[in-house]
C-alpha cells in the first residue's frame, strides 16, 4: 500500500499546492493520469476544483481526471493509475463517497497497490473515521465510517496556538475529548507544511515540523521527520 498523507495544499503566501509538489511528483513518478475525487468542494464546482489542480499537476507531467465526469464512478476508481482526494468539506465529500458507493471499491483499489494522495480533508478519509476532522458538519454523510487505510486518526492542520481572549477549548482539548469516546486509537496532530508517506510498510513523517501524537493514557508527544512512526500500526 502507497499513501501520501498532507496536511494541507497550501502554506502562507506560496502558490497552491507548491509546499508538496515536489514529494508528489516524486510519489507519483510514472503515473500520466490519477483520478481525482473532488467532492469536498462546496463554494466552488468540481469543474474549477478540476482545473485549479490541473493547473499544479500539469507542471508534474500528470494528467487529472476527475470523477465528476465519470457516468460509472466504481469503474473509473478500479481503472484508475493512481487516486487523489482534494480538500475542502470533509462532511461533504464523505457524504458523496457514500452516496456513489465508493468506500470499499477505493479501500480494495489502494490495498491492492495503487498510489493514493489526500490533502486536508483528503487525508481525514484515508483514516478509519472521520472523526477527528476540523470541519463544520454541514451535511450528514450516512455515518463517520472513511476509507480505513489507516489504524490511526489524523488531524490535519494542527495547532498548538490558543488565541488571547479565546475561552473555548484549543485543538489538543479537543483531541482529548475524541480520545475519551474511542481510547483506543492514536491521532496525529499533523502541523501544516508535513505529511505522512507510507511506502514499503514503512510510515515516514515528512516536513520541517514535528507531529503530536495522543492515545488515551499516554502523554502526548512530539515526533520529528526521521523518528520511528511503526507504533502507529499497533
Amino acid at each position: 500500500m502507497r499513501l501520501l498523507l498532507i496536511s494541507n495544499s497550501t502554506n502562507a503566501g506560496e502558490a497552491y499546492l507548491q509546499h508538496p509538489k515536489e514529494q508528489i511528483g516524486t510519489f507519483l513518478k510514472g503515473v500520466k493520469k490519477v483520478l481525482f475525487i473532488p467532492y469536498a468542494a462546496v463554494t466552488f464546482s468540481f469543474d474549477e476544483y478540476e482545473k485549479k489542480v490541473q493547473s499544479k499537476f500539469s507542471e508534474l507531467g500528470i494528467e487529472v481526471e476527475s470523477i465528476h465526469h465519470s457516468k460509472f464512478p466504481k469503474k473509473s476508481v478500479q481503472e484508475a493509475e493512481a487516486i487523489v482526494v482534494g480538500g475542502g468539506n470533509t462532511f461533504r465529500l464523505l457524504k458523496m463517497i457514500h452516496q456513489f458507493d465508493l468506500i470499499e471499491a477505493v479501500r480494495y483499489k489502494v490495498l491492492s497497490g495503487t498510489p493514493y494522495v489526500g490533502w486536508s480533508a483528503g487525508a481525514n478519509v484515508a483514516c478509519p473515521t472521520i472523526c477527528t476532522t476540523n470541519d463544520m458538519p454541514i451535511t450528514e454523510p450516512d455515518n463517520f465510517g472513511a476509507f480505513n487505510l489507516v489504524r490511526f486518526q489524523i488531524n490535519p492542520h494542527y495547532i498548538d496556538s490558543h488565541p488571547e481572549g479565546h475561552a473555548g477549548e484549543t485543538r489538543e482539548e479537543r483531541i482529548l475529548e475524541f480520545l475519551e469516546m474511542d481510547p483506543y486509537v492514536y491521532v496525529v496532530g499533523l502541523r501544516e507544511g508535513t505529511m505522512i508517506l507510507l511506502e514499503n510498510v514503512k510510515l515516514s513523517l515528512i516536513g520541517s515540523k514535528p507531529a503530536r501524537i495522543f492515545k488515551k493514557g499516554l502523554p502526548a508527544k512530539e515526533v520529528n521527520s526521521g523518528e520511528d512512526l511503526d507504533f502507529l500500526f499497533e
